[in-house]
């Protein structure tokens, strides 16, 4: 499969039309492929190895590349099995997005993730997922939310086919914490894409500037600066997101 592939942040994209064939470096500078090989008899997108995120200017970057064709729910499934330390995503145009999961990522990530969970357990109002679950929205994307919430009565209206792939319906309440591979913008565009498949609310919480963002349809995000907590009622009833704990260095 040719492919093709720009860096996520602003001005720093590859060459136009250049297959992605290059080695990307790793922290000791140790050259690592980080290119999806030409597809060969008998072989799916991304068979021999996957793409991984970017070291430039002292920081891992989130990558997007552009293939011929769009990855298959398999496909992409099976990238994210054959990948552990990757998240595997695809736009609705088409394009993977590869990001790297870091430490303090995962850590922040599953701190909002336990206390979503803990609120639904004393109101059993729905189900939480964390950041490896796949959610195919209805406009073809592929999305994981860092934490993510669904309504128990969709949930329960799946039938269990649905509920083992990826999940075939947008979360009521997507969160994103924000890792040092990705930009703002890059997850204010997700809050957007969620809120356009049907999600109820979005938060974006970034910890490199201690700010959190409430996403909410046919409304403007709310920001609120260095919050200790923040109330995400009435889409999430009773739930105070308590930022100490994921803002802590």
């Amino acid at each position: 499969m040719d492919v093709r592939a720009r860096s996520a942040r602003p001005g720093r994209q590859g060459s136009p039309g250049r297959p992605l064939l290059r080695l990307g470096r790793t922290r000791g500078g140790t050259p690592a492929r980080a290119g999806v090989s030409g597809q060969g008899p008998g072989e799916s997108a991304g068979s021999r190895f996957a793409p991984v995120a970017q070291w430039a200017g002292g920081e891992w970057m989130a990558i997007l590349l552009d293939l011929l064709r769009p990855v298959t729910d398999e496909e992409l499934l099976r990238l994210s099995e054959r990948n552990p330390g990757y998240q595997f995503e695809r736009t609705a145009e088409g394009r993977l997005m590869v990001s790297p999961t870091g430490g303090e990522s995962g850590r922040r990530s599953l701190e909002v993730a336990y206390q979503l969970r803990r609120w639904n357990d004393r109101r059993a109002l729905g189900v939480v997922f964390d950041s490896s679950t796949g959610f195919r929205l209805p406009d073809g994307s592929v999305l994981s939310p860092d934490a993510s919430w669904v309504r128990r009565e969709r949930w329960e209206a799946l039938s269990r086919e649905e509920r083992e792939g990826f999940v075939p319906l947008c979360p009521d309440a997507a969160f994103e914490v924000r890792s040092s591979s990705q930009t703002p913008e890059e997850l204010r565009e997700k809050m957007r894409a969620y809120l356009r498949n049907g999600a109820r609310i979005g938060v974006l919480i970034d910890p490199y500037t201690r700010t959190v963002e409430v996403y909410r349809p046919a409304n403007e995000p709310e920001r609120h600066e260095g919050p200790d907590r923040v109330v995400l009622g009435p889409e999430l009833p009773g739930f105070v997101l308590e930022l100490g704990p994921v803002f802590r260095e």
